[in-house]
């Protein structure tokens, strides 16, 4: 259903109407509101522990049409070719572990921290497992991961995805965030994908234009320091950090990157080069002005690239 639109199918709060206005322009927000009012694209990640993209596309290109994600090689957005259909979690090669239905936005964090083999990596807001089965697959199942999740009843979807894609190289815990320790020298690669006010994803679930609030915004925007400033803690120095979000709001994405910059002194921004069109990044808003490194941060919207809205920051420790 690639561009049909849905009169009224998100409903917002002139409060966030004003909001996204101011944040986006009155042009960017018309955009940002039409493609809200469509249903999103599919798109699958194929799991190359069990297959490779040569043979997943063969099993499936006779009957579905799959164009790649153009950030991430081992991805494809998929339509049937016969008509329409749209239960692909219903298909052999997804029960068997050979895909994992995906949004193409979400498999943005993994690709950014790009995990070397062998290495210890935590992934702190790991259920339902989409991400952490992507970083296991880029390090063909060696090293550890530790996938943590606060809710528990998160952790038996998180536990099923892995099982079903081959995973063998991580453990799952629960626990808050802010409590992990520190592991040895710390933890090579993390990733903190953060809980967050979706406002990225009110095309695929638009029950979260009647829940957010500047209030929402504001709790989780301290949740999001405390888990950030936590998984700075316990990384190594010369580490990767990875933090991300499907929000779009800027006391979620760059108010939390620039804290942590004027917070940690051996805290340094890299650049994200991907192949995919970003919408400009936010350095001031609502008459606070960010830390000017922000502008190397990834900021895209849904009609940027036709997928959910994201943001995500690589952030080295520096020696």
């Amino acid at each position: 259903m690639d561009g049909v639109h849905f009169e009224n199918w998100v409903e917002l709060k002139p409060e966030f109407v004003k909001r996204y206005t101011d944040l986006l322009g009155e042009d960017g927000f018309k955009e940002f509101n039409d493609f809200s009012n469509r249903y999103i694209q599919k798109s699958i990640r194929v799991n190359t522990l069990k297959i490779s993209v040569k043979d997943l596309k063969k099993r499936l290109e006779a009957d579905w049409d799959l164009k790649e994600v153009p950030w991430c090689s081992e991805s494809f957005w998929i339509n049937y070719k016969h008509g329409k259909r749209y239960d692909i979690g219903n298909l052999p090669e997804h029960q068997l572990g050979y895909i994992y239905v995906q949004d193409a936005a979400s498999m943005l964090p993994p690709v950014v921290l790009n995990p070397e083999p062998e290495s210890l990596v935590l992934d702190m807001c790991a259920a339902p497992g989409s991400k952490t089965s992507q970083v296991a697959s880029y390090m063909n199942n060696t090293g550890l991961i530790v996938a943590n999740d606060f809710q528990g009843k998160r952790l038996s979807s998180l536990g099923i995805n892995l099982q079903r894609c081959g995973v063998h190289n991580t453990i799952i815990t629960r626990m808050d965030g802010n409590r992990i320790k520190k592991q040895g020298d710390g933890f090579d690669f993390i990733m903190v994908d953060a809980p967050c006010s979706g406002t990225g994803t009110l095309r695929r679930n638009p029950k979260i234009a009647s829940m957010w609030s500047p209030g929402l915004v504001k709790r989780m925007a301290s949740t999001q320091k405390q888990l950030l400033f936590r998984a700075f803690d316990i990384l190594r120095p010369g580490g990767i950090l990875v933090y991300s979000t499907c929000t779009l709001e800027p006391e979620e994405n760059e108010a939390i990157v620039s804290c942590l910059l004027e917070q940690y002194s051996s805290a340094k921004l890299l650049d994200i080069d991907l192949n995919i069109k970003r919408s400009p990044v936010i350095t001031e808003f609502d008459g606070i002005k960010y830390n000017s490194e922000v502008k190397k941060c990834l900021r895209i919207c849904p009609q940027d690239n036709d997928s959910e809205g994201f943001f995500v920051a690589k952030i080295r420790k520096t020696p």
